[in-house]
């Protein structure tokens, strides 16, 4: 049979193994190692740490935008130190110094024309009515904010142990102070239907601060956002850091004055500036404004900021440091604790701030300028 024969004849069947196939030995193997022998495992010294959810700084836990959320605030301790003291005797000596140079203008010019003398005294009258004026308004808004704190810190001691008649005097005063405000008219109507309810003391509170405090709370929530995301803004695309410094503090003022008018306050011009420096002081002790800058680094840097430019993650934080001002102000403002309504955290804010600083960012579409 020749070579060609046996090629031509049909190849038989052969069965083969696939449950563990051979190991090829290697190249440089030596010969002795059999072809069906496969290799045995070895144990490779690998140190191997696991890193927990909570210690990675890369993950921003919902613990962290707790953490973010100011204390609440309380009203600074008055006393009356050295500088007070010094600053009413200047006031003192400078309204007799102003007392005499008018008195002396005012012979001077009758001295040399009467009716001159007459026009500077009808202005002297009018100087000292205006200042009359000014002084009684800020007496007001003084004693305004002084009611404020005084309701507070009141309903705070008898939230839990009020008597019903203690509790309707409460919720009478608060109701007054808000009465000036329309998002208040439907809460004290129904307040108005429980007069011939029997409602224990506690339970009354906690309506009252429902119905009353609640659209204001809403109300105040939505000026916070809207004061946050100004300062998002005018941060990410102002030139210089002393502009992104005045801005700040210029917001902070107006968020804390339409804050304070929103809760009944009003205060004037040195009632605002004892206010706005009891919330900087607050946060300041707290530390809110610089020692919580790594914090919120981690909680949006690393998350919404990350994806942004450099300039639009510090006006999400910008706006971080706005909305703590806000809650910091509502803790001073409201006539009512936080009992029956979940007070704000940082966490309220930050959605809205980072989805305003991420639409903000996205490239326009060429369909959207059409």
């Amino acid at each position: 049979m020749t070579d060609r024969d046996a090629s031509s004849q049909p190849r038989k069947p052969r069965s083969f193994s696939v449950d563990e196939p051979a190991a090829r030995p290697s190249p440089g193997a030596s010969g002795t190692r059999a072809a069906g022998k496969t290799r045995k495992p070895a144990a490779i010294p690998v140190t191997v740490e696991m890193t927990m959810e909570q210690d990675d700084p890369f993950l921003s836990q919902p613990g962290d935008l707790d953490a973010l959320t100011p204390p609440p605030a309380t009203p600074r301790p008055r006393r009356l130190g050295a500088g007070k003291i010094l600053a009413a005797s200047l006031g003192f000596l400078l309204a007799l110094t102003l007392g005499i140079w008018t008195d002396t203008l005012i012979r001077s010019l009758f001295e040399r024309i009467a009716w001159l003398g007459w026009a500077a005294t009808a202005a002297a009258a009018i100087a000292a009515l205006a200042l009359l004026a000014l002084v009684i308004r800020e007496i007001i808004g003084i004693r305004r904010l002084a009611k404020v704190a005084h309701l507070r810190e009141a309903i705070t001691a008898k939230a839990n142990s009020a008597t019903a008649r203690e509790a309707r005097a409460l919720a009478a005063e608060v109701s007054g102070l808000v009465g000036v405000n329309p998002l208040t008219a439907r809460g004290r109507k129904n307040l108005a239907a429980l007069d011939d309810e029997i409602i224990d003391g506690p339970h009354y509170l906690a309506f009252a601060e429902r119905e009353l405090m609640n659209p204001l709370d809403q109300q105040a929530r939505q000026l916070t956002v809207n004061a946050a995301k100004r300062v998002s803004v005018v941060t990410a695309v102002s030139p210089r850091a002393f502009v992104d410094l005045a801005y700040v503090g210029f917001e902070a003022v107006r968020l804390i004055r339409a804050l304070a008018e929103l809760y009944g306050g009003r205060p004037g011009t040195i009632g605002m500036i004892r206010l706005f420096r009891d919330v900087i002081a607050h946060l300041a002790v707290t530390g809110a404004i610089a020692a919580g800058d790594s914090l919120i680094q981690q909680v949006v840097g690393h998350g919404v900021a990350a994806k942004l430019s450099a300039r639009l993650g510090e006006g999400v934080i910008n706006g971080l440091m706005t909305a703590r001002i806000g809650i910091s102000a509502m803790d001073l403002c409201r006539p009512m604790p936080f009992k029956a309504l979940k007070r704000p955290g940082i966490g309220d804010f930050m959605s809205d701030i980072a989805n305003f600083a991420s639409k903000g960012a996205k490239p326009a579409k060429p369909e959207d300028g059409l």
